[in-house]
């Protein structure tokens, strides 16, 4: 994870909010509640998010990376408990179920290209895990 003045941050590949008003963030729990290369499962407003601490994966050590939990394979919500590892340089979690692979960066399926699950803004400040709300689509 990348760390500066107390923050880790996770993946910048994430739900971007186009110029709008700052992401809200949702604390999730102390970084040191998540074990290394597993995930856990948080509900984030009506959200299930897959939230990964994967060890060694950024430049000054370990990166989060939060996606939805669903699995569009099996329709159950199960990514969280998924087997991480990498495919060539990207890493990815594998679904529990039928063991399609999910990009951690992108949320891309790396065994059917037309598949992909939604990623999250996450970040660590002060020791804790913080996952942003998505924006509200339209004009809510």
């Amino acid at each position: 994870m990348t760390q500066a003045n107390g923050q880790l941050k996770g993946n910048g590949a994430r739900a971007s909010t186009n110029g709008s008003a700052p992401p809200v963030w949702v604390e999730i729990c102390p970084l040191d509640d998540l074990v290394p290369d597993r995930g856990v499962c948080a509900l984030v407003g009506a959200h299930q998010v897959a939230v990964f601490r994967i060890a060694g994966a950024g430049e000054a050590g370990d990166e989060l990376f939060a996606l939805s939990n669903f699995d569009p394979f099996s329709k159950a919500f199960v990514l969280s408990r998924g087997i991480v590892g990498s495919r060539g340089d990207r890493l990815k979690v594998a679904s529990p179920i039928y063991k399609q692979s999910f990009d951690l960066r992108t949320g891309q399926c790396l065994d059917d290209p037309g598949v992909a699950v939604p990623t999250f803004e996450v970040r660590a400040i002060d020791g804790v895990v913080q996952v942003a709300l998505p924006p509200l689509r339209g004009g809510a």
